[in-house]
């Protein structure tokens, strides 16, 4: 990744720094919020996105991605952030009914990548996941709008469209994370924003109260 920084004024350079710049900044709010108790990360989402998110980085360093790689590591490390804040501040268990199937298939991808050297398997698998994960992220948005920071999610929609970018081929292995992210932020702001319009004027301004998220979320999820 750092060999990034030797090539000059390729645009797919400035568009991997500019996504990496953005990711950097969008979660700045979100963990504000967290600490103010404003924002109340999911717990086991976050722990299950955190583990999600270390194999996709390594797997796409090991298929060769450059520039949106930067989009990828800063992706992480906010996401491991935002789980070590969610221990003492979010909501919910660390681990919910069903996760260890998920821990599962992540080393069942490992496996695969191990035995056939082919880093897409465990990135396949990691993607799959995520998508079930993120849809249950999507109705907690819509469900309770408030709980969640929407300058984050819009920063974070704006950094995946740069990463798209910056790979800089059609190369669906190197595409797959940034565009799955991408389809997931929007989903997230989609969700918020028809969840808002459904609320009172006075219900908008307020965070929703932790325990009655943690209420709905063992009945629709996390």
């Amino acid at each position: 990744m750092l060999d990034v920084l030797s090539q000059g004024d390729d645009p797919l350079r400035l568009f991997g720094i500019a996504s990496a710049v953005l990711s950097a900044y969008a979660f700045l709010p979100y963990a504000r919020n967290t600490v103010r108790g404003r924002t109340h990360p999911q717990r086991a989402s976050w722990l299950i996105w955190s583990v999600l998110g270390l194999i996709a980085f390594v797997s796409q360093a090991a298929e060769g991605a450059t520039a949106s790689l930067w989009f990828a590591a800063i992706q992480v490390g906010w996401t491991l952030t935002i789980f070590a804040l969610s221990i003492r501040r979010g909501t919910g268990r660390l681990l919910n009914a069903g996760d260890e199937y998920v821990l599962g298939a992540a080393a069942l991808g490992l496996g695969l990548w191990a035995l056939t050297d082919n880093a897409a398997y465990a990135l396949g698998i990691t993607i799959t996941i995520s998508m079930l994960g993120g849809g249950a992220t999507i109705l907690k948005a819509y469900r309770h709008p408030t709980s969640e920071t929407m300058a984050t999610w819009v920063l974070c929609f704006l950094a995946a469209v740069l990463a798209v970018l910056a790979v800089g081929r059609l190369d669906w292995v190197l595409l797959a994370y940034p565009l799955y992210l991408l389809s997931l932020y929007a989903g997230i702001l989609i969700a918020m924003a028809l969840g808002r319009s459904q609320m009172p004027d006075e219900a908008r301004a307020a965070p929703a109260h932790p325990t009655v998220i943690e209420a709905n979320a063992r009945i629709y999820g996390p």
